[in-house]
């Protein structure tokens, strides 16, 4: 799988200046370089080791959520330039456990 960050601003209707939220997909690039033929699952805002009900990340990658997460994480913030998207990206990487 050659994974990827696709990263969307989503705006609320009453203001268009500041995104409501940014969302994070992981697209599969070998699968098909369209959206959303290509989605794998959602990033979420935070990650846990232990999870009662596992997300669709936790189930889909396992015990390697953390380093595929902060890869993925990392190269996308090597690549942005959208300042907002740059913050939100640092965020998550901060809530990472080690």
């Amino acid at each position: 799988m050659n994974l990827k960050l696709r990263i969307t601003k989503h705006y609320s209707s009453d203001s268009y200046i500041k995104p409501k939220h940014i969302r994070f997909a992981i697209i599969d690039v070998d699968r098909s370089p369209d959206y959303p033929i290509n989605f794998v699952c959602n990033l979420p805002k935070s990650i846990k080791l232990n999870e009662r009900q596992p997300s669709n990340f936790s189930k889909t990658f396992g015990d390697k959520k953390m380093q595929v997460a902060r890869n993925l994480l990392n190269a996308a913030l090597e690549n942005e330039d959208d300042v907002e998207i740059k913050a939100e990206i640092e965020a998550r990487l901060k809530t990472l456990p080690n």
